[in-house]
């Protein structure tokens, strides 16, 4: 699998192993490898982007779990060459060396969908509309995935926004209340699904698993349509305290994205907070439709987001990231 020292491809190493099944890890030789620690994996060293150590690390396998892929970038192509072009030269390096392979497994995003325009959930048949870089890097993943489902079975999987144990993006929204500030922004109402990670990786064990033809896409989350504001509140009663509401305007988030990709280009680094986000930010609708996975996959989330938050902040406490 690739992404497995990754927040959720972490988790997924542990269940798969769990199941008594032997691992094998593409793994960057500057990765950390703090959740990886003491198991019992294979490691093949190298990345998407180099051909020869894909072309070693696919061999012999039977399932591969693509989970690698960049959240944050200080160059747009950066999201293409790993998470679009780094996909292809995977399954390329299948179609070499294991082209008997029994699933290919792409976990992709709901970014990559995008936003929901019509008030309604979005389903897998209706169109793409991504509004970042790093959706659109998600959706071309998928496009070049989808030109080999007719040469090695595969199955494309668009999550939601992921909570849980080791999860650093909400966690931000975590360390905010901590401090008693619960953020919002003004105008209308925003809904949005959410997933906490155990239920993502029985998902994606669900669908290595299944009979589906290959090139099926299926969206994941609790089920459940939240309101921001909801979502909030579940955390803030999760964490015991009593956080004071601040809207923040559409503006005051462009302005604080654009002084962060700055200083990003003076770094080097990734930025905390990048214009492709706020336009993810503030989207009106991030709801998607389950039916699909539910139906087909046999999918049934087992974690409400009262229980899930709830997980989630215990483990932040005792792992002293809050």
């Amino acid at each position: 699998m690739t992404g497995g020292t990754g927040f959720i491809g972490s988790h997924l190493v542990e269940a798969l192993l769990q199941r008594g099944i032997q691992v094998r890890c593409l793994l960057r030789k500057k990765s950390g490898l703090k959740w990886l620690a003491g198991l019992p994996i294979e490691a093949a060293f190298g990345d998407c982007n180099d051909n020869t150590s894909m072309e070693e690390a696919v061999k012999e396998v039977d399932q591969i779990f693509h989970l690698a892929g960049v959240t944050k970038a200080v160059a747009e192509n950066t999201y293409f060459d790993v998470n679009a072009f780094g996909t292809e030269n995977l399954i390329r390096a299948i179609l070499k060396n294991n082209p008997r392979i029994q699933k290919f497994i792409y976990l992709s995003s709901q970014a990559a969908a995008g936003p929901c325009r019509n008030g309604d959930k979005k389903r897998e048949s209706d169109s793409c509309e991504p509004v970042s870089a790093y959706g659109r890097s998600k959706r071309r993943g998928e496009e070049l995935a989808l030109a080999f489902a007719d040469k090695i079975p595969l199955v494309i999987l668009r999550p939601c926004a992921v909570y849980g144990p080791r999860e650093r993006d909400i966690y931000s929204f975590f360390k905010l209340l901590s401090r008693k500030i619960k953020p919002s922004l003004y105008g209308e109402d925003q809904h949005m699904s959410l997933c906490y990670v155990e239920d993502i990786v029985q998902a994606i064990l669900l669908a290595a698993q299944s009979h589906e033809p290959s090139g099926e896409i299926f969206f994941l989350s609790d089920g459940q349509d939240y309101l921001m504001e909801e979502v909030g509140d579940v955390f803030e009663q999760a964490m015991g305290v009593n956080a004071f509401s601040i809207r923040i305007p559409e503006w005051t988030m462009m302005r604080v994205a654009s002084f962060s990709e700055y200083f990003s280009k003076l770094s080097r680094r990734p930025p905390l907070l990048s214009k492709g986000k706020v336009e993810e930010i503030l989207q009106r609708n991030w709801v998607c439709d389950i039916t699909k996975a539910r139906t087909a996959l046999g999918f049934k989330p087992r974690i409400p987001l009262k229980q899930g938050a709830e997980l989630t902040y215990q483990w932040y406490k005792r792992e002293k990231w809050l």
